[in-house]
């Protein structure tokens, strides 16, 4: 890269920067100082349900699974057989909300984050509605901040779904692709900026995609992306999107999250 392009993007990321500071204001945040979860901001999901997706895993509420420490939130998978609620699965996780704690209409909420890599893991950066307006999934839409494929460690996945009952529903989004290494390697800042009519995804402090278009079979433009939605943070193993984990994944496997900051129009 020329030092000319360099300092061009250096530009971009600046003043995204100082528009952040002038045009929004810090609302809610966590930055996983203390040494435990603050019960105040987030809920954990205990359930065996494979979330919907075929998952492998337990999600638990297991200081092996869901910790806070060192400055980071530890979401852990494990091969260690769990067994719960009359279930017994090859793996343990953890899924956290801030559902009734956190909900937001519109907003620019950054995360930043070291995602694992392996085949098999699938973590998550995503909201969904606190209300369901619209009707169940997808009806009442679904944000995806960030999803990745283990087995892809570099490609990254930003994606929003709508429209009608499954079979009819749809999703729309984009993929982003480091040039070098994967984003196991070290932190990365991933983020959205969510407003009436459009919303835009970051990765450091880069615009890689922006989505003006989108419906629900339930009510005119722009829902269902017009009601408040809640975070979720989640490493899944297995499941729809990903293979199932084979002799070359490693366990434990740990998705570190630094912070999380949401900001609102002043």
């Amino acid at each position: 890269m020329n030092l000319l392009v360099f300092t061009h993007i250096l530009g971009v990321i600046w003043g995204n920067i100082i528009n952040l500071q002038k045009d929004w204001q810090l609302v809610w945040h966590d930055e996983f100082d203390g040494d435990q979860l603050d019960y105040t901001k987030w809920g954990i999901e205990v359930n065996a349900l494979g979330g919907g997706n075929n998952e492998l895993q337990l999600y638990t509420d297991y200081p092996s699974n869901v910790r806070v420490e060192s400055g980071n939130l530890i979401l852990e998978a494990r091969s260690d057989s769990p067994s719960l609620m009359g279930t017994k699965r090859k793996y343990s996780s953890g899924r956290i909300r801030t559902k009734n704690r956190g909900d937001w209409k519109y907003c620019y909420l950054e995360i930043k984050a070291k995602l694992p890599a392996g085949r098999g893991m699938w973590p998550a950066i995503w909201m969904l509605p606190t209300d369901d307006k619209y009707g169940t999934w997808p009806l009442s839409g679904e944000i995806d901040i960030v999803e990745l494929d283990g087995a892809q460690p570099n490609r990254a996945h930003g994606t929003i779904h709508y429209g009608d009952k499954w079979p009819h529903n749809q999703s729309s989004g984009k993929e982003f692709v480091l040039e070098k290494g994967s984003f196991s390697d070290t932190y990365h800042v991933f983020a959205i900026r969510w407003e009436k009519d459009l919303i835009r995804w970051y990765m450091d402090g880069e615009c890689y995609h922006t989505q003006t278009r989108w419906n629900t079979s339930s009510a005119s433009f722009p829902a269902p992306f017009d009601q408040r939605f809640h975070l979720l943070l989640n490493l899944a193993v297995g499941g729809n999107m990903v293979d199932d984990p084979d002799s070359s994944t490693q366990f434990p496997q740990q998705m570190l999250i630094d912070y999380v900051r949401v900001y609102q129009r002043k």
